[in-house]
């Protein structure tokens, strides 16, 4: 049997320098879903490198800086982009 080196389509996976883009957006969705005391319903995260974009919207500026806090509190997250907006 002949090995062959590990490609997806012919080409080398990609490599992440720190956490996984795909764990880190997991786990600040999961921060953002089990605090009590924002609405994340209407929130998406998407990761670039270790920097978290929140966007969608919150009921209020003070839901949306808690949102902030709890992304910025997840291990590993170094910025927050905050591009949500208020009803």
């Amino acid at each position: 049997m002949v090995f062959k080196e590990g490609t997806f389509k012919g080409e080398q996976p990609e490599h992440f320098e720190g956490p996984h883009p795909a764990w880190l957006e997991t786990a600040v969705a999961d921060a953002l879903s089990i605090a009590g005391d924002i609405d994340a319903s209407d929130i998406s995260v998407t990761c670039k490198g270790t920097r978290i974009i929140l966007t969608g919207s919150v009921g209020s500026p003070e839901e949306g800086a808690r949102a902030v806090e709890i992304a910025a509190s997840v291990k590993d997250v170094t910025e927050v982009d905050n591009r949500l907006s208020w009803l």
